[in-house]
């Protein structure tokens, strides 16, 4: 999805994360919505809950040293296509609480649940992001603090791990294909700081795309979500989960019916993985996809409409490796149909680097079949390794930013192209919010940058005409976007 797409998404829709308590007014937190009359007819939810409510918990975020962002409450919307969601908002009135040492604190509140007897405990990135401390609180009034074993901002899914002493309360994850519309739905979880709240729903609609990021593939509910409720279980009659809260539609910043919940089929390969590894690794073909319209199958001689469309191949990627081509219709991979280009971006994604993939395409007129090797996906791993030899180098301080020219060695970390231009961000101060370490800026005020002294050049010109800001274009991994970045600070 375009940036453009994204915000426009996002104005029609003010999705709201689910982090945190949110800064509202109490009329305009929502009643809770009825549950489904058939459900209180045959007995309610009552014997559900009471069995799987030891397993959910109520996670606490602290960061001792916050970011502008989190003291502030929020992100700023227009970072979302980097960050793929809505920021993390603190509790009320707690921007800036000291810890009794005159070190401000900034705290989140979310939910979570444990899916390992061993103490596992799978909750949303957002919840935790950046925490020095996280706690976690159990329906028994039992607190631990718990380590961060692994995060995925891609799926915005974190594991946590909590010692214990016996096997704690675990619950089993859903085959959530087997979700149909019209399927209650029961949601426990934390919402604005109340835990053990139980809301009751519908299943409202499947596979929601919300323009988050390439795996969006959520399950709508009518049941009550609110702010609070992130990382919490949502489940099906049987005590099993089928999805995780993340995220709601919301006008106003309380539930209206309509929050959205990671399928547990997309969840449960990844919080596996974080739990044995501390990270996903994910395959990458190197393409730009697109979708195949009526029209579109009509001109390429499918019989129907379907599958992704290769709009362009990157080069030295896995994809031109392989053979594959622009006008290539993708059917299938590893033997699963692929409906759109989200099904691709999935399958694709939750495949090991150095896997093969079997690809069924429709070139010229027939199908065939090409078997990709699929490589390590850019993204947060190279990020975390951009950190860690920015700390190791020297750099030009410009605009709260530590700069360094963009080298073969940074485009082998950052996985670029050999053409690629632009200046690498070693390190972020303060007060420059949506970049970190690994970021790569490739103009300022629409004009190109390769060395540190250009962006100055261009910082101070923004500030000789008036402006405030600069405006700069960054990639990131596989993204590019359009932010500022303060002139005050050039």
């Amino acid at each position: 999805m375009s940036l453009a797409n994204a915000r426009a998404l996002r104005r029609h829709l003010a999705m709201a994360l689910l982090a945190g308590t949110a800064l509202l007014a109490p009329a305009a937190i929502e009643t809770a919505h009825a549950a489904p009359a058939e459900v209180l007819a045959n007995g309610g939810v009552a014997d559900l809950v009471e069995r799987v409510s030891p397993a959910v918990v109520t996670i606490t975020a602290a960061q001792t040293t916050p970011t502008r962002s989190a003291a502030r409450g929020n992100i700023p919307p227009e970072l979302e296509e980097f960050l793929r969601r809505f920021g993390m908002p603190g509790l009320p009135g707690q921007g800036g609480r000291s810890d009794g040492r005159g070190a401000p604190v900034a705290r989140a509140l979310g939910s979570g649940f444990v899916f390992d007897t061993a103490g596992y405990v799978v909750t949303n990135r957002h919840v935790i992001a950046d925490a020095d401390q996280v706690t976690v609180a159990f329906s028994d009034g039992t607190e631990r603090e718990a380590e961060i074993v692994g995060e995925d901002e891609r799926t915005d899914l974190a594991v946590l791990k909590v010692k214990t002493d016996k096997p704690l309360p675990a619950l089993k994850f859903a085959d959530s294909d087997k979700v149909r519309v019209g399927d209650v739905a029961v949601a426990v979880g934390n919402p604005f700081g109340l835990g053990g709240t139980v809301t009751a729903g519908i299943v409202s609609a499947r596979s929601r795309d919300i323009g988050s990021g390439p795996y969006d593939d959520y399950i709508q509910l009518d049941a009550s979500i609110n702010s609070g409720n992130s990382g919490g279980p949502t489940f099906n009659m049987a005590g099993d989960v089928i999805g995780i809260n993340t995220a709601i539609f919301s006008p106003n910043g309380g539930s209206v019916g309509i929050g959205f919940a990671i399928p547990s089929n997309l969840a449960k390969p990844v919080v596996d993985a974080l739990k044995r590894d501390g990270k996903v690794e994910r395959g990458w073909l190197g393409v730009n996809l697109q979708g195949v319209t009526k029209e579109l199958a009509d001109g390429l001689g499918l019989s129907k409409e379907g599958g992704a469309l290769i709009a362009a191949v990157e080069p030295k990627s896995p994809a031109e490796k392989a053979g594959l081509k622009p006008g290539d219709v993708v059917l299938s991979a590893g033997g699963k149909p692929i409906k759109d280009t989200r099904d691709l971006a999935r399958q694709v994604g939750m495949v090991k680097p150095g896997t093969k993939l079997d690809l069924a395409l429709w070139r010229d007129g027939k199908e065939r079949t090409l078997a990709v090797t699929v490589e390590q996906a850019p993204g947060q791993p190279q990020q975390r390794l951009a950190k860690a030899e920015a700390q190791k180098q020297d750099g030009e301080e410009v605009a709260g930013l530590k700069l360094s020219s963009l080298n073969s060695q940074w485009r082998q970390r950052l996985r670029l192209p050999d053409d690629a231009a632009g200046v690498v961000v070693l390190e972020v101060s303060e007060g420059v919010e949506g970049l970190r370490p690994g970021d790569v800026i490739t103009s300022v005020n629409n004009n190109p940058v390769a060395q540190p002294s250009e962006v100055a050049t261009q910082v101070k010109a923004a500030s000789k005409s008036g402006r405030k800001n600069a405006l700069i274009q960054v990639r990131r991994g596989e993204t590019t976007a359009f932010l500022t970045i303060p002139v005050e600070m050039g």
